[in-house]
């Protein structure tokens, strides 16, 4: 049997006693109004018909049907509602987890840029100063590819000195003599690269600050110069 609350009972009480009430009543009134009547129809049986003893067992019965349906309607309702609520908590919870999820996304898609950001500038930064190159009255070669490598960063020093090779062959005193283009990496004018040194024309590491600046600002990086002189034969 279904447990029932106290006001439930209660309420079926009073439901099943004025039920019984109105029975008993309609079938006094019947009587009264027409004695040679039958009290009631064939097979139905008055509450005045039953034994004193079984009335209570009966009223009893009643309302304790009545307060079972009651309790089931009582307790589908609670039912329904607590479902309803799981479902719009979950809704809320899988809202919140999305929101979460995006925040840490973009987050982490920040970080990394800015990662990428510092890896960039460190890339483009000299590693030494061209200042603090010894001045020498020549340079070989070797001397030359040896200051570029204490001024280029490691990881752009090929795509650097893939320009050089093809714009001087690393003669830092290579002259162009169809146009004013001069030094390793071919500045044009040659002048320019007088914004790095006044010593542009004889020192090769003031050659190589002003042309790793160029590159860094006109594409980048050298190796972003070097792909866009094999795509054009020219920086």
């Amino acid at each position: 049997m279904s447990r029932i609350s106290v006001r439930g009972f209660a309420v079926a009480s009073a439901t099943a006693v004025t039920a019984v009430g109105s029975v008993v009543g309609v079938a006094s009134g019947s009587v009264a109004q027409n004695n040679d009547a039958e009290a009631t129809a064939s097979g139905t049986t008055l509450l005045a018909d039953i034994p004193a003893g079984q009335q209570a067992q009966v009223q009893t019965a009643s309302l304790t049907q009545q307060a079972e349906t009651m309790a089931i309607a009582a307790d589908a309702s609670a039912k329904k509602d607590a479902e309803e609520a799981a479902r719009k908590a979950a809704a809320e919870t899988a809202v919140a987890k999305k929101q979460e999820a995006a925040e840490k996304a973009a987050k982490a898609e920040k970080e990394a840029k800015e990662r990428a950001e510092a890896k960039a500038a460190a890339s483009r930064s000299a590693v030494r100063d061209a200042s603090d190159i010894a001045v020498q009255s020549s340079y070989s070669v070797a001397d030359v590819q040896a200051i570029a490598r204490q001024l280029v960063p490691a990881d752009q020093f090929q795509c650097f000195s893939n320009i050089v090779d093809h714009e001087s062959s690393w003669n830092y005193r290579a002259d162009n003599p169809t146009s004013d283009a001069y030094g390793l990496v071919q500045a044009l004018p040659g002048s320019k690269m007088a914004s790095a040194g006044a010593d542009w024309m004889t020192n090769p590491a003031t050659q190589i600050k002003w042309g790793l600046g160029y590159m860094n600002d006109r594409y980048g990086s050298p190796c972003g110069a070097w792909n866009f002189w094999q795509a054009n034969n020219w920086y």
